[in-house]
């Protein structure tokens, strides 16, 4: 990606907008060191009252065209910070009842209408979801999006809803997913075992406060009570075990307010303090310290603490779970002390540890500062992930020049896909193909046998001696392991079984083109999503609408997918009867050669017609079932196919007749 290119992003969070979220921290930082750095950006969220939801609506219906609704000046919503980019309210959030367990995403009410207007309002480059789980904003947002997709997995939380029970759905949503990314290491390993990919690590940063205490006073220990409630207990019973001949100092910060004071025994209130953002925040708080306790047993860490550690110099004692061994105990170097997950003694003893012993303070406090990250690193790694998959988009401009002169030349119609008897799975002989593709007025037919060249080649010179109809000369190879490709405009028949990259190489060695059947039909041999995510530059033309599918949903992931990477999308009957041919058909200009037909299906209208799947499916079936396919067979009635089944059975009837 070039380095001033200005791109549209969403991000869309699936937690509630307002108040602390470690997921929602991460969004609101990254999204505005993206926009500081010249790229349009907007966060979703269910956010706030329906007054918001009212006016994030307004705002979208304001950027159709031109974004300015929610990119211009004019916004006067909720804002990802100061300075930071709006946030369009997708819904007003039913909120779920805290407690020790991990929370799912509120589920928003309203919100796949609120998503789709505002994802067809603006054409957006990358979408970017957060933990995209099941039903949620983020997983709504993969529904609706036609743009690139990238996904970043925050906390190592198995759910069981997802992991489990709907992990089918699950998988096909993650499956338009063009770039995944987790925040943690632990959190790729857990995705990895239900969801594998390949998954690059981005963490997150901290926005650094102002610390609040004087040089050499007694070394202060700190606790954000951003985790679950019994992290907090774990950290007032380990004070309780602090020695008091020990110089030392703790605050507790608390946001929550149904969370209530604590009570301290005598012993601490002189040597504690509590903390609300009425009085300080968390950054400040944090700013001031020398030692940080992170004691979350696992349902609700909080990473971004620990990285405001490391950027204020003090040394993170955090409990043994995933998350927060990746980045304390880390391979590259300790930086920080950890605890057996609610071990309150343990916990005690490693505090006074560091109080006792400032060398070691020190050494652990230069090895989290070189770890210290800020929303600028973030971004920078985004930009890198967002650059990648950027630069996978096919140039919609093509050759100008050969576009013009195709333009002027009447225009035809044109079906892409269809097989002869020298298909191991046909019947129709090329001579019946040929003459009913000129009996229902087709200019030209792409003649794609499974593994073969021949009939192509057949048909292609009966078209040159009888006139009336061009030939694409093609082949549906079979590839080892990687589904079915096809090679247009090819003169040599390529061998199955080889590769997607070496029977890629073949039809460019032939100076054919590339074209993908069928992508996304899962009851044919196809490619999956990251197979086809390596073959996407080597695209030529995709097919989006296939009428042999036996879901429409498999043609619209297709024509997604060709959407969002700029293909030249295409369209075939996959004719395994002549009654097929042209039930849908290419309308474009004319064409000599691959180059001239590229350039012309740039421009080029897909034209749908009605055709009952069941019908030509029942007929190739009957073919097969009669033993006519699998082979080539002499032509007993070279006629076209006019007619229904019916219609054929009563000349075949005549022509028996007019025999005897």
């Amino acid at each position: 990606m070039p380095a001033r290119e200005r791109l549209t992003i969403a991000q869309v969070s699936p937690y509630s907008w307002g108040g602390h979220h470690e997921v929602n921290a991460y969004v609101a930082g990254a999204a505005a060191a993206l926009k500081e750095r010249g790229h349009r950006v907007v966060v979703a969220a269910p956010a706030g009252t329906r007054a918001d939801l009212r006016r994030s609506r307004a705002a979208v219906e304001r950027s159709r065209g031109d974004g300015a609704g929610v990119f211009g000046s004019g916004w006067d919503g909720v804002t990802a910070g100061p300075g930071g980019p709006a946030v369009i309210s997708v819904g007003t959030a039913i909120e779920l009842p805290a407690g020790g367990r991990p929370r799912p995403a509120p589920v928003s009410l309203d919100i796949s209408r609120s998503l789709g207007r505002l994802l067809t309002a603006v054409e957006f480059d990358i979408v970017h979801v957060h933990d995209p789980f099941a039903p949620s904003a983020a997983s709504a947002a993969l529904r609706h999006s036609w743009s690139l997709n990238a996904a970043t997995f925050h906390l190592p939380t198995e759910r069981t809803l997802s992991t489990q029970l709907a992990r089918p759905l699950v998988e096909i949503f993650f499956g338009r997913l063009d770039a995944r990314m987790v925040a943690a290491v632990s959190t790729g390993e857990l995705l990895e075992r239900f969801f594998p990919g390949s998954y690059e690590v981005v963490p997150p940063a901290a926005v650094v406060g102002s610390a609040d205490q004087a040089p050499g006073a007694s070394p202060r220990i700190v606790h954000c009570a951003r985790e679950e409630r019994g992290a907090l207990r774990i950290f007032l019973r380990a004070l309780r075990r602090l020695p008091l001949d020990l110089e030392w100092r703790a605050d507790v910060w608390i946001e929550d307010p149904a969370v209530q004071t604590p009570r301290l025994n005598s012993r601490l209130r002189e040597r504690v303090r509590v903390l609300r953002p009425e009085h300080i925040e968390a950054e400040d708080v944090i700013a001031g310290a020398d030692v940080l306790v992170a004691a979350s047993g696992g349902p609700q860490p909080a990473p971004s603490a620990i990285y405001a550690a490391f950027a204020a110099g003090a040394v993170p004692v955090a409990s043994r779970i995933g998350v927060y061994e990746d980045l304390v105990d880390a391979e590259e170097g300790e930086r920080g002390l950890v605890f057996p997950a609610g071990d309150s003694q343990t916990l005690a003893g490693q505090v006074e540890r560091l109080i006792r012993d400032e060398a070691l303070r020190r050494r652990l406090a230069e090895a989290g500062a070189r770890a210290a990250r800020d929303f600028g690193d973030v971004a920078d790694e985004l930009e890198a992930v967002y650059g990648q998959i950027v630069a996978r988009r096919h140039d919609p401009a093509g050759d100008p020049a050969i576009r013009r002169r195709v333009g002027r030349r009447r225009t035809i119609d044109c079906d892409l896909h269809m097989h002869t008897d020298h298909s191991n799975d046909c019947a129709t002989p090329v001579e019946v193909l040929i003459e009913t593709a000129k009996d229902r007025g087709m200019g030209a037919i792409a003649i794609t046998d499974h593994n073969e060249i021949s009939g192509a080649l057949a048909a292609r010179e009966i078209a040159a001696r009888d006139g009336g109809i061009e030939v694409i000369v093609g082949e549906e190879v079979k590839t080892a392991e990687q589904g079915e490709v096809i090679g247009l405009f090819i003169e040599e028949k390529i061998e199955r079984g080889m590769t997607m990259a070496e029977t890629i190489a073949e039809i460019r060695r032939q100076g054919g083109l590339v074209y993908v059947p069928h992508p996304f039909d899962r009851l044919h041999s196809v490619p999956d999503y990251e197979h086809l995510l390596d073959i996407v530059e080597d695209i030529d033309v995709l097919e989006v609408f296939n009428p042999r599918v036996a879901f429409s949903a498999f043609n619209e992931e297709a024509e997604r997918f060709a959407a969002k990477y700029r293909i030249v999308p295409g369209a075939g009957s996959d004719g395994h009867v002549a009654q097929a041919l042209g039930s849908v058909r290419i309308r474009l200009h004319g064409f000599d050669g691959p180059d001239e037909f590229l350039e012309s299906m740039r421009s080029a209208d897909i034209v749908r017609k009605h055709k009952n799947l069941v019908y030509v499916q029942a007929l190739k079936w009957m073919q097969a079932a009669s033993g006519q396919a699998g082979g080539r067979k002499e032509v007993a009635d070279p006629r076209p196919v006019r007619g229904g089944l019916r219609s054929e059975q009563r000349r075949r009837r005549a022509l028996t007749r007019g025999k005897s």
